[in-house]
């Protein structure tokens, strides 16, 4: 795989270098453009007395005019995507120098009900989702934050092999996030699926061929006046026919242009992502399986969506005030176009969930890949059946400074628990956080800050920050003792959980809380639980001798010299060194 630094580089310089070529490009179409229109301009005005040779002109020039707006409209979008291309390569070179805490921090996605979300640095400023996000679109976002928060243990190696492939495809998955950039939506892709399957048709068959015939007689009758067999005057009479013809379903129209137009940009760009999904060959069964949901109609989705964007293009033209009066008047285009509509969304309409349901997914999915070929020294964990939770060894915080991080190696075996104490700041709640993302990292398939891993999966669930609520009319104790409620009840319905806990009952006095701690460390062991405690509540260690299942781990800290020193290393036994004092005089509060 290729190194992401030198990757990120190269990807930028060669794409400043094609926007700017095509620059260069898009200022000789402009150029050449108005010289069209200059050049149609006068021969228009040297054959004015030449009705039928000014007009011949005019066809020719239009028609040069259009292809060279063509050309240039099609340059610019290719020019836009290696402009979003260049930002997107930039942000990474940025964000591994540290510098992402004004990326989205995804902090509305934290709910302090859910089993961890608020507790482990999932959300917020400096979070592993303001790390990692890559999404670009909208749904994809919130599919990105449901995956981190689902809980899910199993299908574990089919995510595993479905971010491998992505992370080995880093070009294909920056072209997807440019492109899912380049349309910026403001209807979300589900409100559309709701309209489409509520949508009731207006038009039938009949008004379709009607359309068809009166085309057809316009054409003969505007014929027919040209040539002087019939008065001109009757082309006029029939154009007011046929806005007439119109106007008896101009609601509905208008009803439904309204419609269309919020859904046209989505489905101009999801063609362009479908597309970028199908013509790749995929290995992984989770992402053929994803393919496969598209690849279903003789057409392919990406077709399929590209001719819808290209009829509700032509809807809109309706917007146009002499498209809407000579194209109504004379070929019922409204109609027409209406009824296209329609019949897409009557043949189509039902399968367009699952249609976007794939991009999203791939965009999604994609942000884990970039994870992934961004920390290719992480390992991805073996899964395993074995009574053995976690057994890793170099264990450490992702979102730490690889040059600064402290690893450590852990081995929790199954219905295990662990107390952990050790002085202020010496790196107890890092390490809660660490063994947490271990396991939600792990059960999304993504790989972990180790040199190795053995894994039985296993879902989380976390007591850290409890908060009052001034809202729920609740106090900070009564928070926790709900939360600690939540997470007993939880593990008497299912005790494939790992508990992780952080200081509980702190809203009490020290004897109350030392009492209430042991009790609930007891319930938890006798519940089969698997988690571990942070403390520094030394009597709480005292379990270990009663309760085969607690083992006690520490982090030390060391005053030398009257300086304090932390190794951040998690040893075996009870820390004997508390800072608290010392921090109060070496900071002169006392």
């Amino acid at each position: 795989m290729q190194n992401p630094a030198s990757f990120y580089k190269t990807q930028l310089e060669r794409h400043q270098t094609a926007s700017k070529k095509i620059f260069k490009k898009l200022s000789l179409l402009s150029v050449l453009r108005l010289a069209v229109f200059l050049l149609t301009a006068l021969g228009v005005y040297i054959s004015f007395e030449n009705w039928r040779i000014a007009a011949a002109i005019a066809v020719v020039g239009i028609i040069g005019f259009l292809y060279l707006l063509s050309v240039y409209t099609d340059l610019k979008a290719k020019r836009n995507i290696h402009k979003r291309l260049v930002a997107i390569n930039n942000k990474e070179i940025e964000i591994a120098k540290g510098k992402f805490y004004e990326r989205p921090d995804g902090e509305t996605f934290q709910d302090p009900s859910h089993f961890f979300s608020l507790d482990i640095d999932l959300f917020g400023k400096g979070s592993f989702f303001q790390y990692s996000n890559r999404t670009a679109l909208k749904e994809g976002t919130e599919k990105f934050s449901k995956m981190l928060l689902s809980n899910n243990t199993e299908g574990i190696t089919d995510r595993q092999e479905a971010i491998k492939e992505l992370a080995a495809l880093p070009a294909w998955r920056q072209n997807y996030e440019a492109v899912a950039q380049g349309v910026q939506i403001e209807h979300s892709a589900a409100s559309i699926i709701s309209w489409l399957k509520t949508y009731q048709p207006f038009l039938g068959k009949t008004q379709y061929i009607l359309t068809l015939l009166y085309a057809v007689a316009s054409v003969v009758l505007i014929g027919l006046g040209v040539a002087e067999i019939i008065p001109i005057s009757i082309a006029g009479y029939w154009l007011l026919l046929g806005l007439g013809i119109t106007g008896r379903y101009l609601k509905q129209i208008n009803n439904l242009s309204q419609h269309t137009e919020r859904a046209k940009d989505t489905f101009k760009q999801y063609a362009l992502l479908l597309k970028a999904i199908e013509s790749t060959t995929f290995k992984a069964p989770l992402l053929t399986e994803k393919q496969k949901l598209i690849q279903s109609e003789a057409l392919k989705a990406s077709a399929i969506f590209s001719k819808f964007s290209k009829t509700l293009d032509a809807l809109e033209n309706r917007n146009n005030l002499i498209s809407a009066v000579f194209g109504n008047g004379f070929l019922l285009v409204d109609i027409r176009n209406s009824y296209h509509v329609e019949q897409w969304i009557a043949k189509y309409g039902h399968k367009v969930d699952d249609w976007f349901e794939v991009v999203t997914f791939f965009d999604a999915l994609n942000s884990f890949g970039n994870y992934a070929f961004n920390h290719q020294s992480f390992t991805y964990p073996i899964i395993t059946d074995q009574p053995v939770t976690i057994k890793a060894d170099g264990l450490g915080h992702p979102l730490l400074n690889a040059e600064k991080r402290v690893n450590s190696d852990l081995i929790l075996e199954e219905e295990q628990f662990f107390i952990v104490t050790g002085a202020n700041m010496a790196g107890k709640s890092t390490f809660l956080r660490t063994v947490a993302l271990h396991i939600v990292m792990a059960n999304v398939g993504l790989p972990i800050c180790a040199q190795q891993s053995k894994y039985k999966p296993i879902k989380l669930i976390t007591s850290m920050r409890t908060t009052d609520s001034l809202t729920d009319d609740s106090s900070y104790f009564f928070s926790e003792l709900t939360r600690l409620k939540f997470v007993v009840d939880t593990i008497a319905k299912d005790k494939n959980y790992f508990v992780i806990l952080d200081e509980i009952l702190k809203g009490t006095n020290s004897t109350d809380k030392a009492i209430g701690s042991r009790k609930f460390v007891e319930k938890l062991v006798k519940q089969n639980a698997t988690g571990i405690i942070a403390t520094h509540d030394l009597s709480l260690t005292e379990i270990e001798n009663e309760l085969t299942a607690v083992k006690n781990y520490y982090f030390d800290a060391e005053i030398i010299n009257d300086e304090l020193f932390f190794d951040y290393k998690l040893k075996q036994g009870v820390c004997q060194n508390m800072n608290a004092s010392f921090l109060l005089k070496k900071m002169e509060i006392i």
